[in-house]
């Protein structure tokens, strides 16, 4: 990753002597143009060599991605073994089973097959896995290779080397590894309607794209966070004219609208009920986006008051976001339409404009017959601008999954008109199922309304109190910490809850299984942190302590179960590396649940604080192991970072 960075200050550094001799020539007339010429170089190197150094001191400190490291190991031994082979299968697993080692390469069974296709060769798994092993190179984290089966190579860590790792984590604290170049991320989440109240609906998107945002932030990445609301529009031609007849001195004094979505729910009546109404309606609308400024007021007013609305939920959540509606957009969509039409993509079909993409049934509509413009227009106009003046490298949409066919064909379209090139830049739909209710239908009020998101997190905050209280922990924490732990408690675990299903399927909304302190949930988790981090802090030994440990102590991982955790503990890089490339954040939930039931097994089986079992004394304390709690609790405080938990110290 450093490398095209040394040849550049290779390059400069030549580029300096080379004009430091012309200048010698005494070439007169454009000696000042070598100054110049030769401050910007100096300038540039300067900044190119502090650069090389601190990613290099960034690296050194970084935690090591060891699937990656062993990948590359094998990668080499295969190339040396089977250097005509292009693209060979590379495949490095963590073992299942202790007695098939730590990690395993199951690459020469694929080779085999290879061979056998390509060269007419019938040569065994099991004696491709034996060239394999004697062509790896050396390295620092390899004790030995054992081959099992039919050709499975089973892969034995060096245990100084583990130990070595979690060292440098103690020290460092979890540092993400190094990505090379910073891309820039743009996530688009959340995006309710404005003068529409937020609903469960909503709730996945929002959780889901936050957490993709703070795990592409850890990484290093530069992230723009986007809520594309929907804030532009026919349904403000009625909001409107409604805002006129209700408070006709809205231009001078701000209307006391309280309920917002009473308030659209009487203009949508009176829309379908009264002609006349209707009739302004659209002539409101008209003079909307003919930005009328006295309907521009208007616009705001109503835009102001869903704003205020939806920050109470993103308070509560911690949700950070900026808002970019389908307004910012609006003065783009006839250059979209002009672009389409001049590189002759557009049909006419009965008044209205579309455009056909291949492979895709049905077409976009990029301006109505009215003359109007659609969500297809203004998708179009987000994503080239998202691309051509934000200059993203990935884009994430966070949309629920009945939007996927809409988004594709969108995408393809961008495409087509040469706005992206796919092995370039990467633009996902991160698609997600559908909240549903224990009766396993959608998820609705008793009276089959939707569930208002604030209803809902209030609800949260009620059963996570009376669980709290349930426990008696009302008796042994103050007012102060029992309030932090009910908000810990009650957003951490429906978060979680969402978090913790795979996106691309519906899952059921419970209060009693989310808040269950067993089993893979937030609450389960949340205890246990506490717990871990209860140690130290019972055996009188505080954070200095514990820091000059990490500096001279060596961690001994002689008991299976000390081996167990510190080999988990350090697998968390690939756990995030593997989030990066699929956007799958179930399998951080699944790791920190395994992390937590390792770690209960290494502390069942491993004295930690050993006391008199009289006087209940502290007579010793294993330091190496109390700095394995502590390794534990780095990650895992981490871990519930990236999926938007706040922990407690005392729950």
């Amino acid at each position: 990753q450093f490398a095209f960075q040394e040849n550049e200050i290779k390059l400069l550094t030549a580029e300096i002597e080379r004009l430091k001799n012309f200048g010698c020539l005494g070439v007169s007339p454009s000696l000042e143009g070598l100054r110049d010429e030769n401050a910007k170089l100096k300038y540039r190197l300067n900044f190119l060599q502090k650069s090389l150094q601190e990613e290099r001191s960034k690296a050194a400190k970084s935690m090591i991605n060891i699937n990656s490291c062993l990948q590359e190991i094998f990668g080499a031994a295969i190339q040396a073994a089977y250097p005509e082979l292009e693209n060979p299968p590379l495949v490095v697993t963590p073992s299942q089973q202790p007695k098939f080692g730590d990690y395993q390469c199951n690459s020469a069974m694929a080779i085999s097959q290879i061979l056998l296709k390509t060269k007419e060769q019938k040569v065994s798994p099991r004696e491709i896995a034996e060239k394999i092993s004697k062509n790896i190179p050396a390295n620092e984290c390899i004790e030995k290779v054992e081959i099992a089966g039919p050709g499975f190579i089973n892969v034995h860590l060096r245990k100084d080397f583990v130990s070595k790792q979690l060292s440098s984590l103690l020290m460092n604290g979890v540092q993400p590894p190094a990505i090379g170049k910073r891309k820039k991320v743009v996530v688009d989440f959340s995006s309710p309607n404005i003068a529409k109240e937020m609903h469960v609906g909503h709730l996945r998107s929002t959780i889901i794209g936050e957490s993709m945002c703070r795990l592409f932030e850890f990484a290093g990445y530069d992230v723009l966070r986007l809520n594309h609301v929907g804030d532009w529009g026919t349904q403000f031609g009625m909001l409107i004219a409604h805002l006129q007849d209700k408070f006709p001195d809205y231009l001078t004094v701000s209307p006391p609208i309280g309920d917002l979505q009473a308030f659209y729910k009487e203009s949508k009546r009176r829309f379908d009920t009264e002609e006349e109404f209707k009739k302004r309606a659209y002539q409101c609308v008209v003079l909307l986006q003919s930005k009328n400024p006295e309907f521009i007021k208007a616009w705001q007013l109503i835009c102001d008051v869903s704003r205020k609305e939806f920050q109470k939920i993103y308070n509560c959540l911690d949700i950070t976001i900026i808002e970019r509606g389908e307004s910012f957009y609006h003065e783009m969509m006839k250059d979209i339409v002009k672009e389409f039409e001049d590189k002759g993509f557009v049909q006419v079909d009965d008044g209205r404009k579309i455009v056909f993409v291949p492979g895709f049934p049905v077409p976009l509509t990029i301006v109505k017959s009215d003359g109007g413009y659609t969500y297809d227009t203004s998708d179009l106009a987000a994503l080239k601008h998202r691309l051509c003046e934000e200059k993203g490298d990935i884009l994430i949409y966070v949309v629920d999954s009945g939007q996927s066919v809409h988004f594709q064909t969108v995408f393809a379209a961008g495409q087509m008109i040469g706005w992206y090139d796919p092995k370039v830049t990467r633009v996902a739909h991160a698609a997600f199922g559908v909240v549903l209710g224990e009766d396993k239908k959608k998820f609705k009020t008793r009276s089959g309304d939707t569930v208002r998101l604030i209803d809902l997190l209030e609800e949260g905050l009620k059963r996570a109190m009376d669980k709290l209280k349930d426990k008696e922990r009302d008796k042994v924490l103050t007012a102060e910490e029992l309030k932090a732990a009910q908000t810990s408690v009650a957003f951490g675990c429906i978060k979680y809850a969402d978090l913790s299903h795979n996106r691309l399927n519906d899952y059921v909304f419970s209060f009693d299984k989310m808040l269950d302190d067993r089993g893979n949930t937030a609450a389960y988790l949340l205890y246990a942190f506490t717990r871990i981090r209860a140690i130290a802090r019972l055996a009188n030994i505080d954070e200095q302590m514990l820091r000059k440990a990490a500096r001279e102590e060596v961690l001994i991982l002689d008991h299976e179960k000390e081996w167990k955790l510190g080999k988990c503990i350090l697998r968390f890089p690939e756990i995030l590396q593997k989030i990066l490339e699929d956007l799958l954040l179930h399998t951080l939930c699944d790791y920190l649940y395994e992390l937590a039931t390792t770690f209960t097994e290494f502390y069942d089986n491993c004295y930690c604080v050993e006391k008199d079992r009289q006087s209940g004394q502290i007579v010793k304390v294993n330091m190496w192991r109390l700095l394995l709690c502590e390794a534990t609790a780095t990650v895992m405080a981490k871990g519930f970072d990236i999926l938007g938990i706040k922990p407690v110290q005392r729950m």
